[in-house]
């Protein structure tokens, strides 16, 4: 038998408790060393980590031995036959929702696009279909998706945090790289909040909200009429029937609508949210949150930050802290944020 390989390195010393939010979070900055197993004890897990982290987290580092893990053959690079100058533009990353992945390729490995899903599905023996995607686009945000291998069928059920969500990814919008964001959020929302999801998609921010906080109301707002259907799915396999009303309608109506004012507003639809932002404020209580996503280069996140005030300004109300959050890289330099903003109304001045 082969003796057990082993390394001593630095690791981050985490209570059980909030182990799952930290390994998310060290994937996710790609700090975690994927080639040791995780070590834990009776009160701790032992995240061995690349560096010490630049954040600093109220957590120990400490050294600890690990075992290595066993190298296998379970890339998809591995087993697939390209030409040599091909591999290297083979994709590093992918989404993967329930048990579909969804790929994106460049122009020279379209022709190759069928190996490429019979080898992913080969390494991932979850994964039951391989999708090739285009980028999300328009205000039902689908994309155009085809089936590369494996089962015929674009629905899936996506699990993140103890939640369910039905999702079919030709036709509704879902992204899984927002789990650690949808969390936040909803760590934030203090009880008794009246919340709108101005694009509420599958309904995933509202419905981590209704679970994990204690609003007075969640109103999840959208005009794909499949992302409603869906979202009323997952409300109810959720069991969040009494936090969520449905509203299937166009978010710039709904200061016709409600008749509730908002603490909090979420605004997730990168590229057009500006669009929409006098439309929040329309149903926005005198002081309210709004978290305002958009991908945006670096050098225009600025520009765009004066542009809402601006729009404020026209409607009596002033924006203060606006917190910028990285959310993820979205393409060299462009990045996918999201603007904690805080929006009071002007005192009347007589």
């Amino acid at each position: 038998m082969n003796n057990m390989e082993t390394e001593e390195t630095i690791a981050l010393s985490v209570p059980l408790k909030d182990a799952e939010k930290i390994r998310r979070y060290l994937h996710e900055k790609n700090i975690i060393r994927d080639d040791l197993k995780i070590k834990k004890d009776e009160n701790n897990i032992y995240f061995p980590i690349k560096k010490a982290l630049k954040k600093q987290l109220p957590y120990n580092t400490v050294k600890k031995m690990f075992e290595k893990k066993e190298i296998k053959s379970t890339s998809y690079k591995e087993i697939i036959s390209l030409p040599d100058n091909l591999k290297k533009e083979l994709p590093t990353s992918y989404d993967t929702v329930g048990n579909i992945i969804l790929l994106k390729l460049p122009k020279s490995l379209l022709k190759y696009q069928k190996e490429i899903g019979e080898a992913l599905l080969k390494t991932n023996k979850n994964i039951k279909t391989v999708c090739l995607a285009e980028p999300v686009s328009g205000e039902l945000r689908i994309r155009k998706i085809k089936v590369i291998a494996g089962k015929k069928s674009t629905k899936t059920t996506h699990t993140e945090y103890g939640l369910f969500f039905d999702v079919d990814v030709k036709n509704t919008y879902f992204s899984p790289r927002l789990a650690t964001e949808r969390k936040r959020i909803a760590n934030q929302v203090k009880p008794g909040e009246n919340i709108v999801d101005m694009f509420a998609g599958v309904a995933p921010f509202s419905i981590m909200i209704a679970k994990y906080a204690k609003p007075k109301i969640i109103y999840a707002v959208d005009k794909n009429k499949k992302s409603v259907e869906l979202a009323k799915q997952n409300i109810k396999r959720n069991n969040v029937l009494d936090k969520i009303e449905i509203i299937y309608d166009d978010a710039k109506r709904l200061d016709r609508i409600l008749t509730n004012k908002a603490d909090r507003i979420i605004m997730n639809l990168p590229f057009s949210a500006h669009k929409f932002f006098i439309d929040a404020l329309k149903i926005a209580k005198d002081s309210c949150i709004i978290h305002h996503y958009d991908i945006l280069k670096e050098e225009r996140i600025q520009d765009r930050i004066k542009y809402l005030k601006k729009i404020a300004d026209r409607k009596n109300f002033s924006l203060k802290n606006i917190e910028i959050k990285k959310i993820k890289t979205y393409a060299p330099r462009e990045f996918y944020i999201c603007l904690d903003i805080t929006a009071r109304k002007h005192a009347d001045v007589a």
